[in-house]
């Protein structure tokens, strides 16, 4: 995933109200941008670390531009939880992801109560994929967590999954390694219990778990390489 226009490099000022942060820009100005991600950010929020934003063409939005990118420890990690599933797709389509299917790639179908999955897809054996994409940018040693912060949308996201295998489909869970100085994956059990607690159950139950990483920089975003998932050593 390409950005175009280029992105624009500043400082981040603050994060508050979840969705909003102040940027500093070289030429002293600061700009209000949206921030694309619900969860806390841990580590990354930090006044003074360097950040990459993008500006809508669309003239008439409020907020011009959005935070893609921050760097921390010299390591840039893309914040943007809309850009997971783009990434995703677009490593099904190249063959990067070694995930055999048949036919196009759907995207955002109903299914379950209440819900959309991410990305529905059919195997080679014509049993129905739904893949759930989760972005991950938080780490801790040289472990990637998931999540940042409690969330019970992903729980709901599990149980889900869990019924399309009991009714004879094939549920993935992938989660997207935003940054790429990780080793493996691990969920952030102290943070979410009780979503530590679901995942244990869907694996136990059939739903395929994945771990990617990927290469981040101000000019592309682009799906590296599977990690190793250590859940429940």
């Amino acid at each position: 995933m390409k950005f175009a226009p280029v992105l624009q490099k500043g400082h981040l000022v603050k994060r508050y109200k979840r969705f909003m942060a102040d940027v500093l820009l070289p030429d002293g100005t600061t700009v209000t941008v949206h921030c694309p991600n619900s969860g806390f950010m841990k580590g990354l929020v930090d006044p003074g670390n360097p950040v990459w934003i993008s500006r809508s063409p669309n003239e008439a939005r409020r907020l011009k531009h959005t935070l893609e990118i921050v760097e921390v420890g010299g390591v840039k990690v893309g914040v943007n939880t809309q850009h997971p599933n783009l990434l995703v797709r677009e490593a099904l389509e190249s063959g990067v992801l070694d995930i055999p299917f048949q036919g196009e790639i759907r995207r955002e179908i109903k299914y379950g109560v209440n819900s959309r999955i991410d990305l529905l897809l059919e195997d080679l054996k014509g049993r129905p994929l739904y893949v759930e994409v989760k972005n991950v940018t938080l780490k801790e040693g040289s472990l990637a967590l998931f999540p940042d912060s409690v969330t019970e949308r992903g729980k709901k996201h599990l149980e889900e999954m869990m019924n399309v295998v009991k009714e004879g489909g094939r549920a993935l869970m992938m989660y997207v390694v935003q940054r790429s100085d990780c080793e493996s994956f691990s969920v952030a059990r102290d943070i979410d219990p009780l979503y530590a607690e679901a995942l244990g159950r869907a694996q136990a139950g059939g739903v395929e778990l994945r771990a990617v990483q990927c290469v981040v920089d101000e000019t592309e975003i682009k799906i590296d390489k599977p990690i190793d998932i250590r859940i429940f050593e």
